[in-house]
């Protein structure tokens, strides 16, 4: 009886073992489908689906009222990588061919005061206020050759947001990047969950 009890016992142990095993390697199996970019006949890049729900690496702010009136960029951008590229990054440290970086407009609430900021229930500060449109890179080292592998779209500085885009000139988009972005011409330095 007691060697029936050890045998059935063991015989439970190993099949949960395996069990878990399975589910392990089962679970580390699997990926994150990626999401490439989609272009029309003309080479117009369409405006990604669903970035909303991809990777969120963070929201530099370029108030007006701290740039004289005048910033590039006077809004929060709100910066997204397509999972399955962060997935590779995050294994890897490269950005893989195909990546898509998708950087949200979204104006400010208006000022209350000379800096810019206003008065909000939390406190002091600059607080997002309505979308701005978009702007999203892509990198394919053979397409974009000319501005380092990675290539430059405007879905417009106002919403709504344009169905596709053409690609910017260097002069507009790429020369910055390449000149100051630390890492493949990507603003690393300014999200950390990206900046290894």
């Amino acid at each position: 009886m007691r060697l029936k009890l050890l045998a059935l016992t063991a015989s439970i142990a190993s099949g949960v073992i395996v069990s878990a095993v399975l589910a392990q390697s089962s679970n580390s199996a699997k990926t994150t489908a990626r999401y490439l970019p989609e272009y029309t006949a003309e080479g117009d890049l369409i405006l990604p689906k669903n970035f909303h729900e991809w990777v969120y690496v963070g929201s530099p702010l370029t108030p007006n009222a701290l740039n004289g009136g005048k910033a590039n960029f006077p809004e929060f951008h709100n910066v997204y990588i397509e999972p399955g590229s962060y997935e590779i990054y995050k294994k890897t440290n490269v950005f893989p061919e195909g990546t898509i970086f998708f950087k949200e407009l979204q104006l400010d609430l208006p000022a209350q005061f000379p800096d810019g900021s206003r008065v909000e229930q939390s406190g002091r500060g600059f607080f997002p206020g309505p979308w701005n449109g978009a702007d999203v890179t892509v990198k394919d080292s053979k397409r974009y050759a000319a501005t380092g592998g990675w290539g430059y779209y405007n879905f417009n500085h106002h919403e709504p947001k344009a169905p596709t885009a053409k690609l910017k000139p260097k002069e507009e988009c790429g020369y910055c990047h390449m000149a100051n972005a630390k890492k493949d011409e990507v603003w690393t330095q300014f999200y950390p969950l990206l900046d290894k």
